[in-house]
């Protein structure tokens, strides 16, 4: 699988989740095209673009290059490619983490980064059935599976996913 197939995938698993929940298409498949844009970056280069734009890292992502390229990402979209929506920007740079009160457009590409066609992890025909039902059930859903697989790892769970998967619960999702 190609960094640019995988891109292309998530932004039409966006723009579906976008038609379906009310949200504009072109900005879901924007974001859903550029969201892993500095994955492939190296890491000194996705340190050197945040050093160069003021970007403070806080300490879970500092010490993780998994979730580093969302924070890099959404600096190459707004710093190098010029894009000033923050709407685009924030679903790029929650799209690993999540966070409480995301916009319904963070949410989509969030989701659709999870269910896009080209993923086949377990349980991913589950997954796409939660958001199927609604895009907090599928986050919840999601949330559960990366705050778990974390654990299971002995990995670093961002509090950003912390807060948003507590947010749903108290929602009573």
């Amino acid at each position: 699988m190609t960094r640019l197939h995988h891109s292309k995938m998530v932004a039409k698993a966006a723009t579906e989740l976008a038609r379906k929940y009310g949200a504009d298409t072109i900005k879901a498949e924007t974001a859903g095209i550029l969201h892993d844009i500095t994955k492939e970056m190296s890491l000194n280069n996705q340190l050197q673009l945040l050093r160069d734009n003021d970007i403070m890292l806080d300490s879970v992502t500092n010490a993780n290059e998994q979730i580093l390229h969302a924070v890099s990402g959404a600096a190459y979209a707004e710093f190098v490619l010029n894009i000033k929506d923050k709407d685009i920007l924030d679903a790029i740079r929650y799209h690993t983490t999540a966070r409480a009160k995301m916009s319904l457009l963070e949410k989509i590409v969030f989701i659709a980064d999870f269910i896009s066609e080209d993923r086949t992890y377990p349980d991913i025909e589950t997954m796409r059935q939660q958001a199927d039902i609604s895009l907090e059930h599928g986050m919840k859903y999601a949330l559960s599976y990366v705050i778990r697989s974390l654990v299971d790892r002995g990995r670093c769970v961002h509090p950003d996913a912390i807060d948003a998967y507590n947010e749903l619960i108290m929602k009573g999702i």
